[in-house]
């Protein structure tokens, strides 16, 4: 299993998700590229991807930044085995939402890294 082909985008939790996203779209003049009415907004930029997106609960980030490295696989099974086989520490539980399926890993600063598998559209 390879990351180097796989997308990657920024994310950033926004309780406040109208008033952030309201503030991107004028910073980056254009309105977002993908929309989940009040829950997501993805901006799509030269290199880059943003998404914002209203977490789950207001405790979800208590102690951590609000940015995570997003990392698209085609196999969310498949990136599971790769961490098993570097002897890394496994999520406790896998989350299915509207988007997908995903699991939270976190880097030694304790920065939350989201592994994600889209849904076929």
């Amino acid at each position: 299993m390879s990351f180097r082909r796989q997308t990657a985008f920024v994310a950033i939790a926004a309780v406040n998700f109208t008033q952030v996203q309201e503030f991107y779209q004028r910073l980056l003049n254009q309105s977002p590229t993908q929309e989940i009415q009040s829950v997501y907004a993805e901006f799509e930029l030269a290199n880059l991807r943003l998404g914002i997106f209203r977490p789950k609960t207001d405790a979800e980030f208590s102690g951590a930044g609000t940015m995570s490295l997003c990392i698209e696989v085609d196999n969310l099974d498949e990136a599971i085995a790769h961490l098993q086989s570097l002897d890394l520490p496994l999520p406790e539980k896998m989350m299915t939402a509207s988007h997908g399926r995903e699991i939270y890993i976190y880097d030694p600063a304790g920065s939350r890294i989201i592994l994600h598998e889209s849904i076929a559209v």
